[in-house]
């Protein structure tokens, strides 16, 4: 498990992130004591769709003043969307310790520290009692993970009765292998695809009620159609996911896109209830 577990670390791993941000910022001719959200929205939410979705999913679950896990949190995007936009109390947990690094800076630079806390660790451990949160919300996470099981039951444990997971994730649609290298794995030896039938098999199991759903696949093509063609006219942005993946973000994301076009993979997002 700890090789697997640095295997992941170094997927994501950018060495002296938070400083490469507050670089960029500079370079913009930002005030990095007057930055806020927006200024960073480009690069600190690491899925397909960014920022949008994630506001999206929050108004669909009414999210108001909860106490929320965020599981597999990055450096911290959506924890602090929630926490500015919907005064909930966010607690975001990563394997990378850079990524934990990084989103407790950006967070102490817009002024949400106080509504935020990142640690390191693993989401098939958590290190939190039973029933600590209101919500647990995860995005483009399952895809490392092969115990889907354990995945899911420790969410089912740290929620509280009644409690929401919400969920935005790329799911295998049938069993062909996608292109590598992909956002979340250079090769197989990490990717762990899931499909959204054995998604809703072990909730079930565990005793969620299924909320809703919405299939996100056509507007993640056609957000990925569009960024290439921004890329092509405008070239890398100053401040965009190109920070967290380097040279290969082109490659990366238009394997997402291969896949998507070819009935490899789809995206959703949902809302299931602890019973």
């Amino acid at each position: 498990m700890e090789n697997y577990n640095a295997l992941v670390e170094n997927q994501y791993h950018t060495p002296g992130l938070f400083e490469d941000i507050l670089e960029r910022l500079n370079q913009q001719e930002l005030d990095v004591n007057k930055v806020s959200r927006a200024n960073i929205s480009g690069v600190d939410e690491f899925h397909v769709r960014g920022a949008e979705v994630s506001l999206e999913l929050a108004r669909e679950a009414e999210l108001e003043n909860l106490k929320v896990l965020d599981v597999g949190c990055g450096i911290g995007g959506p924890a602090r969307m929630l926490a500015d936009q919907f005064n909930c109390r966010v607690t975001g947990i990563d394997l990378s310790q850079e990524y934990i690094r990084t989103a407790q800076g950006l967070s102490e630079l817009v002024g949400l520290h106080s509504k935020t806390e990142f640690l390191q660790g693993s989401a098939l451990d958590l290190p939190f009692k039973k029933g600590s949160f209101d919500v647990v919300w995860t995005q483009h996470v399952q895809m490392n993970i092969s115990d889907k099981g354990r995945f899911y039951s420790e969410i089912n444990r740290v929620l509280a009765d009644r409690g929401m997971l919400l969920y935005y994730d790329i799911f295998r649609k049938n069993s062909s292998e996608v292109n590598y290298p992909v956002p979340w794995a250079d090769n197989s030896s990490i990717s762990f695809l899931g499909t959204i039938k054995n998604m809703d098999h072990i909730l079930g199991e565990l005793g969620f009620l299924k909320i809703h759903t919405t299939d996100q696949t056509s507007k993640a093509m056609q957000f990925l159609a569009d960024l290439f063609e921004k890329l092509k006219m405008n070239g890398p942005p100053k401040l965009g996911l190109n920070v967290l993946m380097g040279k290969s973000t082109r490659e990366k994301l238009g394997n997402i896109l291969k896949g998507i076009e070819e009935e490899k993979i789809v995206l959703q997002s949902g809302i299931y209830k602890k019973q």
